[in-house]
Order: C-alpha cells, then sequence, then structure tokens
C-alpha cells in the first residue's frame, strides 16, 4: 500500500535525512547514561494510584513530569480534574493531568503523546529481588516498578523531542503530549477533561499515539486492540464485630463462607464464565483474525517457562491468544477483611469484600456487564438463605479498543518498524486495559496507534518489572 507522506505522521522518519538520522542515533546513544539517570529518579517516586495513602508521591510525580517539558521549552499545563470519592465517602484531590505543547505549526500535523506516570503496587517482600523503587542495572536489564510500565515510554517521547532541540533540528511535526496518573486505577476524571478539552487542546490533534504497551516476543510489535476491565467489589456482611472462631463458630453464618460460596460459582474448572450473557456477547473469531494469529511469532513452550506453569489452559497457539487478547475473562484478585498476614488468628470476619475483574472484548458493555454480574450474585446469594447481607460495586467500567490495522497510521508503523529493525512487526492485540484508548477514538474522533516500546519479558504488574536498555534506545529510533 502506498501511504500518502502527508497522511500519517509516523513516515516522519522519512523527512529526516540520512544525515539527520545518523546524527540523532549518535546522540542518542552517547546519552544513554542521562536517560538512564532520569529514569531512575522517575522511578524512585513512589507514585501508586491505587493507596491513597501515596497520593503526596503521585501529585509530586505530575509536577515533577510538568518540570521536565517546562525546562525544555514546552507550553505546559497542569489541568486540575477535581476529586475522587472513596467507597468509604471520603473526597481526595485528583493528580492534575500534564499537558504540553512543542511546536504550532499549521502546515504540520500535529501528534500527541499519551502516556501515564502512575504505577501499580510494589514491595520487597512481594518478591522483588532488588528495591522496587531503586532502578536497578543488572546486564542492561533496568529493573523497577514503572520501569516499563509506563515511565521508560514516557520518557522516550519526551528525550526524542529533546533530541531534535540538542540537534538544533527542526521537528517535522507539532508534538503534544497528555500525560496522567490515574490509569493505574481506571484514568479517574481524564475522559471528562478529553470531552472538556476536545475543542481546544485536541482540536487540531491529526494523530493519538500511545506506547503503554509491550511485544509478544522478541520480534517487535504493533498493537491495535485493548481489552476492557470491569472492576467489582463484592462485599457479605454479617456480625457487628469479629468474632472469636472458638466461642461463636457453628452459631452464626459466616460471610467468608458465603463470599467463597458465590465466588465458586462465578467461573468454571476449565476457564468458562458463568455470568449468563457475558459469553454471548462476544464478537465471534474471524477467519481473518485466525490467519493473522497463525503468523504471529509466539511460542508456548517460552511462554509456560516464563510464567513458570507446567500446563497451559490451551494446547495451540491462536487458541492461546485469542483467550488471552479476544476472549473474556474473570479473575478473582483478593479479599479485603480476611486475615492475611503471618502466622494465625482464630477469628469469623465480620465483613469481607471480594475484589474481582472481568476483561471485556468487543461486543460487550461495561453497562451491561454491571447488571448482568450484579443480577447473577445476587440470584445466587438468595439460594443461600443467608441472614448477611450482600453488596455488589463495580468501581471501574473500562471499555474495549479496536483499531484498523489497514488504516494508512498503522502501514505508517510497520515502515517505521522495517526501517529501525529491519524485520516486519507483529499485528498484536493486548489483554490488559489502557482505559483512555476508547475515550479518545469516541470523543476526538481521531486515527490512534499503540508503538510498544517495553519488551515481551518486562513483567509488568508483577515482581521484579524491568526495562531493558536495548529496547528504550531501539525504539528511541523508531520514533523518528
Amino acid at each position: 500500500m502506498n501511504v500518502p507522506a502527508l497522511a500519517c505522521v509516523l513516515m516522519v522518519i522519512s523527512t529526516v535525512r540520512a544525515f539527520q538520522y545518523a546524527e540523532l542515533a549518535r546522540y542518542i546513544d552517547s546519552h544513554q547514561e542521562e536517560y538512564v539517570e532520569a529514569l531512575r529518579d522517575w522511578v524512585a517516586i513512589e507514585s501508586d494510584s491505587s493507596n491513597v495513602f501515596r497520593r503526596p508521591d503521585l501529585h509530586r510525580m505530575m509536577d515533577v513530569a510538568a518540570q521536565k517539558l517546562r525546562l525544555m521549552g514546552g507550553t505546559v499545563e497542569l489541568v486540575d480534574i477535581g476529586e475522587q470519592e472513596l467507597p468509604n465517602g471520603q473526597k481526595l484531590a485528583l493528580p492534575k493531568v500534564v499537558t504540553a505543547l512543542f511546536g504550532s505549526d499549521p502546515s504540520k500535523h500535529t501528534v500527541c503523546i499519551y502516556g501515564h506516570v502512575d504505577v501499580q503496587p510494589a514491595k520487597l517482600e512481594d518478591g522483588w529481588a532488588t528495591e522496587p523503587y531503586n532502578l536497578t542495572d543488572v546486564n542492561g536489564n533496568l529493573y523497577g516498578r514503572g520501569a516499563s510500565d509506563n515511565k521508560a515510554p514516557v520518557l522516550a517521547w519526551i528525550h526524542a523531542v529533546g533530541a531534535y532541540q540538542a540537534l538544533s533540528l527542526e521537528l517535522p511535526v507539532n508534538v503534544k503530549f497528555v500525560i496522567e496518573g490515574m490509569e493505574e486505577t481506571g484514568s479517574n476524571g481524564l475522559d471528562a477533561m478529553i470531552v472538556a478539552q476536545r475543542d481546544t487542546f485536541f482540536s487540531d490533534v491529526d494523530y493519538i499515539i500511545i506506547s503503554d504497551c509491550g511485544w509478544l516476543s522478541r520480534r517487535p510489535a504493533l498493537t491495535y486492540g485493548t481489552r476492557g476491565n470491569c472492576y467489582f467489589f463484592a462485599e457479605v456482611e454479617g456480625p457487628k464485630q469479629d468474632l472469636h472462631s472458638g466461642v461463636y463458630g457453628g452459631t452464626v453464618i459466616e460471610p467468608m463462607t458465603d463470599l467463597v460460596g458465590i465466588l465458586d460459582t462465578l467461573i468454571s474448572p476449565s476457564g468458562t464464565i458463568l455470568i449468563p450473557g457475558i459469553r454471548e456477547a462476544v464478537a465471534p473469531l474471524s477467519d481473518e483474525e485466525w490467519r493473522m494469529y497463525q503468523d504471529i511469532q509466539f511460542d508456548l513452550d517460552h511462554y509456560k517457562t516464563k510464567i513458570g506453569v507446567s500446563e497451559l489452559m490451551y494446547t495451540n497457539k491462536v487458541d492461546l491468544l485469542a483467550h488471552m487478547w479476544r476472549y473474556p475473562t474473570v479473575t478473582i484478585h483478593g479479599i479485603e477483611g480476611a486475615f492475611s498476614d503471618p502466622g494465625t488468628k482464630t477469628v469469623i470476619p465480620a465483613k469481607v469484600t471480594a475484589k474481582f475483574s472481568i476483561r471485556q472484548v468487543p461486543d460487550m458493555d461495561p453497562a451491561t456487564v454491571k447488571k448482568q454480574v450484579t443480577d447473577y450474585l445476587h440470584s445466587v446469594f438468595a439460594k443461600r438463605k443467608s441472614p448477611n447481607k450482600l453488596k455488589v460495586t463495580m468501581v471501574i467500567g473500562a471499555k474495549p479498543w479496536l483499531a484498523d490495522t489497514q488504516h494508512p497510521l498503522y502501514e505508517a508503523g510497520k515502515a517505521a518498524v522495517k526501517r529501525v529493525f529491519d524485520m516486519d512487526a507483529d499485528l498484536i492485540r493486548e489483554g490488559g486495559t489502557i482505559p483512555i484508548a476508547r475515550t479518545f477514538q469516541d470523543v476526538t474522533g481521531k486515527s490512534i496507534i499503540m508503538m510498544p516500546i517495553g519488551g515481551f519479558d518486562d513483567g509488568l504488574h508483577s515482581q521484579n518489572e524491568k526495562m531493558s536498555r536495548s529496547n528504550i534506545f531501539l525504539n528511541f529510533m523508531e520514533l523518528f
């Protein structure tokens, strides 16, 4: 397919002359340690958006990101997006969203880069080999929470702009940044901000690029779809306080027993979702998708070894990828109120709250899923004839996102990967959720591409998350 040079911004590398491209490559290579130190400073900030006690760190992280962009000469704003209401009714200020602009030439296209700088929780005792908030270089791998998800990719784009500036080279496009601090907990407040600024900040944006994703294998990739996420709390409340299990056990119907009982009805041992209406809403796997999955580089044995299991739920590549990317899943994440510390405690918890999520796909809708789950759990609970009380709440309702891989933007992305890596990109989907992708698509009407910078073995959300030096610096050149 012939892609017109002005049709997609990722072909900006074709507007960079060979000597400029070589000059940029040399500059990046000679400044590697500077980039690593910048990442070290960012990783050191414990910007865990799920922990309300870390909110000051999160606010500081947004200030640090804004200041870095200001020092580069960008037009920067910290946009107030309001408050977050916690389950207990308390209200907490949301971290401001950072927006920035570099260049305002009306004759050029404008690219908007989205990223986030909040992270998942991490503790050394969770099984980390290094301190999670102290970036540690081990054999070219940079270990630290947020190193891959998503601080290094955000910095890669910022440093790409900085390299042009340092060499007094003209940016081939205008560049805008949107950097948030609540992605890991559902991007609270960002949807409303995008709607409010649709006709201002986003009015001249031509394309949106997201690098909050990773490769599937050692082959570079372009991502064209993500699953959504409906996250639920199921709370069962019984006696007015915790009870001694020896004194009161056998006299009351225990909330934990009820909760475990209803959780067991969500999914079968083989992985089938038992909630009526969920599986029926899923778009069927097309023949074209099946052929695409066949061509993707993916090794099941290596995958098993990487995650440390002896058996997977599916024994062939296509089935496994399909269930990883484009079929829904139910995952039970934990139970609040239950005793989980080391040692023993003979207590009957008075109130326990299960936390579980459903990753959803086209053609599922969060509002429908909320009703299906709530109605189903209440019907199951009613059959138990328990005097305890059940409360079901959906706290995240993020929609899935899907792009057209034949769009010129993806053709340009393929060309960029081919030039830098000298190989074709895998076209992949992402099993995780990037809530804002669907909002960008629906509200702004702009075309979106996901260009992963992280590697296939970065361990996002897991212990020992890392970013490889080679991924950072090779992908730098892809950004040009």
